[in-house]
């Protein structure tokens, strides 16, 4: 029986007696650990797949887990979730007391400053989580991006089919910016200081003569500061937060040089 059907017929009820359910939970967890399996993954057309079994998996690994101490040098923890381990062999640099927990996936050349890296999540090649960022459950890193100082990104576990929170490849995060309630946002785009996104924040279009107002998505290579937008109340008129799109990262260069151009070209702090 295949590793999806196991999981999808276990019943929560019995699972604390069930070994073979146990074992498959755990092989699930193993297999996202390894970057063997994700929890969501982008189709040819560029949109998203959920792999609903996985986070229900990682629900059932929660009941099933032993809370235990562990002692880290001077450190003491007690939790369920061991720490990950072999990370010289994975070729990952993890800064003290940056915690990347078991059951995540953190791919060759990235870099976890004091920051956290929830079980579920997936961090791509090459990407730096900051001082103080955090990568919630089942939350997708793509290659090559910069979460920056503060950053926090959302987790998302029930309902199991619901999209994580999404960073494609080569986006940057700037400082104590927040992403949850599974946005997404697209290659190589750029979050100014301080943006929030949620399911319902609007994010207003201003390049064209009118704005154009979407939720859930930033699109490729945009440049994005926080802003607000009026909104009437029975007690009045309000600002309330938006996310601004004013720009974008010019094709005519590299991410690195492109990146630092959008910076001085529209003043954001990162």
């Amino acid at each position: 029986m295949a590793l999806q059907e196991k999981i999808e017929q276990i019943n929560v009820e019995t699972l604390s007696s069930n070994q073979s359910a146990k074992d498959a939970v755990a092989e699930a967890i193993a297999e996202l650990d390894s970057g063997k399996r994700r929890v969501a993954e982008q189709l040819p057309d560029g949109t998203w797949s959920v792999n609903a079994w996985l986070k229900q998996a990682i629900l059932y690994y929660f009941k099933i887990a032993e809370m235990k101490v562990m002692e880290v040098g001077p450190f003491e923890f007690f939790d369920k979730i061991p720490l990950k381990k072999n990370l010289k062999e994975y070729g990952v640099r993890v800064v003290p007391p940056g915690t990347v927990r078991f059951g995540s996936y953190v791919a060759p050349g990235c870099v976890i400053m004091p920051g956290y890296v929830n079980i579920g999540a997936y961090v791509d090649e090459g990407t730096m989580v900051d001082t103080w960022a955090t990568v919630g459950s089942s939350a997708q890193i793509g290659k090559n991006v910069h979460l920056s100082g503060g950053v926090g990104i959302g987790g998302v576990l029930e309902p199991p089919g619901a999209t994580p929170v999404i960073i494609e490849d080569g986006a940057f995060i700037g400082s104590r910016s927040i992403v949850v309630e599974g946005a997404r946002v697209g290659k190589e785009a750029v979050l100014g200081a301080n943006v929030v996104l949620t399911a319902s924040t609007p994010i207003v279009d201003v390049r064209g003569e009118s704005e154009t107002i979407t939720k859930g998505y930033i699109p490729e290579r945009a440049v994005v500061i926080p802003g607000t937008k009026a909104k009437k109340f029975p007690a009045g008129e309000y600002h309330t937060p938006c996310a601004l799109i004013i720009g974008e990262r010019k094709a005519s260069t590299d991410r690195k040089t492109s990146l630092n151009e959008v910076l001085r070209e529209f003043a954001i702090q990162v």
